[in-house]
């Protein structure tokens, strides 16, 4: 029997601990010795990494992909891919979703987890497609929550559909962290009669259960688990790599991982935690455990992201109430599963309620965009009296919204001109347009501050 691991720190690790403010320049020395780990794969890019580069490190997210495929030549790297949505808050037309898995292919990405945040399988026949044109590796997220709308017949379901959708392999996606050891038995083994792709775990430890939940994966077949080097586990992230190698070796688990190594890459990022860890960026809180998570249902980046917003807004004593009025909007929504960009939504919604002291005096404008169809199928019922508050008279879009949007990559491609320097650049500006600007300004203002001027010595006159 054999178990392999996908180590997260340079991707879901930091993004739940520290709201993935983790810049190359940090990791860059240790990736050489991560690549003789023995991992079934590295998780670098994608999810919030992306928009955390432009918008706060100051890179280039696909130069920064480019150089941990230069440095790990060995190790399957590996992205996460929101579907439709690809690595922003809204869907994209068809034509964005190819360019944008091809150039992620063709700069270094082996393996793509694609999901919806409504498990929407609509919303995934795209990416899933491009991928296997593109030799790529596409494993097909369920978005795993619990609510009276969701149960394991519906998902085990859903696995028939994303095998014949061309899935590589399958992932439970448990965002917060609330799959029960009894929940991830039942689940593993229903997915495991209903199709015969590999079987990966993601989940959190926010709730305390990841360990256990862990452990009862693999004994129900899963293949393939996700962890943490063990000095950025816990708390919102996930399980330590070190302490499941070293469970499932006695328990009699085979595995590919060379212990020593870990050793190094683990002391390599103790100073970079605690570097953190004294700026403040890194919160205790979000390394606790915390089984009301189990109630509000609220993932690990998601609520690294809660405290910091509220924290500007002078409001963290407001914490508590906005944690209440989470489920509370996500039943309203029609319990969708709290997944990037649903997460941001009910985050904010639940948080504007508390703040203005009133439900629904503000609605968001991605709240609004839900209620009208833009994101897909809502899992369950939503509250009419919301969606009449949202749309007025308007009437919800029925069919797969991305077939409403026109092709848009060559006539940005052309509109941006020569401040695209290339496909890739072109593919930042759609997704995330001011801060793509402002990104393409500092990297040519930077540059030319460091152009060189030679000037030829004066010839003597003779």
């Amino acid at each position: 029997m054999k178990v392999q691991f996908t180590e997260t720190v340079l991707r879901d690790a930091n993004q739940s601990l520290i709201a993935t403010r983790l810049p190359f320049e940090k990791f860059e020395g240790i990736l050489s010795t991560m690549d003789k780990a023995g991992y079934y794969s590295v998780e670098c890019w994608g999810g919030a990494t992306f928009d955390s580069c432009l918008r706060f490190l100051n890179e280039d997210p696909w130069e920064r992909l480019r150089k941990i495929r230069a440095a790990m030549p060995n190790t399957k790297l590996q992205m996460l891919l929101r579907g439709q949505n690809l690595l922003g808050y809204k869907h994209y037309p068809d034509d964005v979703v190819r360019k944008f898995v091809e150039r992620s292919i063709a700069n270094g990405i082996d393996i793509i987890r694609i999901f919806d945040a409504l498990n929407d399988l609509r919303n995934l026949e795209v990416a899933v497609d491009e991928t296997n044109k593109n030799n790529g590796h596409a494993s097909i997220a369920i978005s795993y929550t619990t609510s009276p709308v969701h149960t394991i017949k519906k998902f085990a379901a859903m696995v028939k559909d994303m095998e014949k959708m061309g899935a590589k392999s399958i992932c439970i996606k448990d965002m917060a962290g609330v799959m029960s050891p009894q929940e991830a038995t039942d689940l593993v083994k229903a997915i495991k009669d209903a199709c015969s792709l590999p079987l990966v775990l993601h989940t959190h430890c926010t709730t305390g259960l990841a360990f256990m939940t862990c452990l009862k994966a693999v004994e129900a077949g899963a293949d393939v688990i996700d962890t943490a080097i063990s000095c950025f586990s816990g708390g919102t992230s996930q399980p330590a790599t070190e302490t499941l190698v070293y469970a499932l070796k006695q328990m009699g688990y085979e595995t590919d991982i060379d212990e020593k190594v870990l050793v190094e890459i683990n002391n390599y990022f103790k100073p970079i935690r605690d570097e953190y860890l004294a700026s403040g960026l890194l919160d205790p809180k979000v390394m606790a455990t915390d089984t009301q998570a189990l109630n509000y249902k609220i993932p690990g980046g998601m609520l690294s992201n809660l405290i910091s917003q509220l924290k500007m807004q002078n409001a963290i004593d407001k914490l508590d109430e906005v944690l209440l009025e989470t489920p509370r909007v996500r039943e309203d929504l029609g319990y969708p599963p709290l997944v990037t960009p649903m997460s941001q939504m009910v985050g904010v919604q639940a948080a504007n309620n508390v703040l203005l002291g009133e439900r629904y005096k503000n609605i968001g404008k991605e709240v609004k965009a839900y209620c009208r169809g833009e994101y897909g199928q809502a899992p369950g019922k939503l509250n009419p009296e919301l969606v009449k508050k949202a749309l007025g008279d308007e009437k919800p879009i029925t069919g797969r919204f991305a077939d409403t949007l026109e092709p848009q990559f060559e006539k940005t491609k052309a509109e941006l001109g020569d401040t695209a320097r290339s496909d890739e650049d072109v593919l930042s500006y759609i997704a995330f347009p001011q801060i793509a600007e402002k990104f393409f300004a500092a990297r040519k203002a930077e540059e030319e501050k460091h152009v060189k001027y030679t000037i030829e010595p004066l010839k003597e006159d003779k």
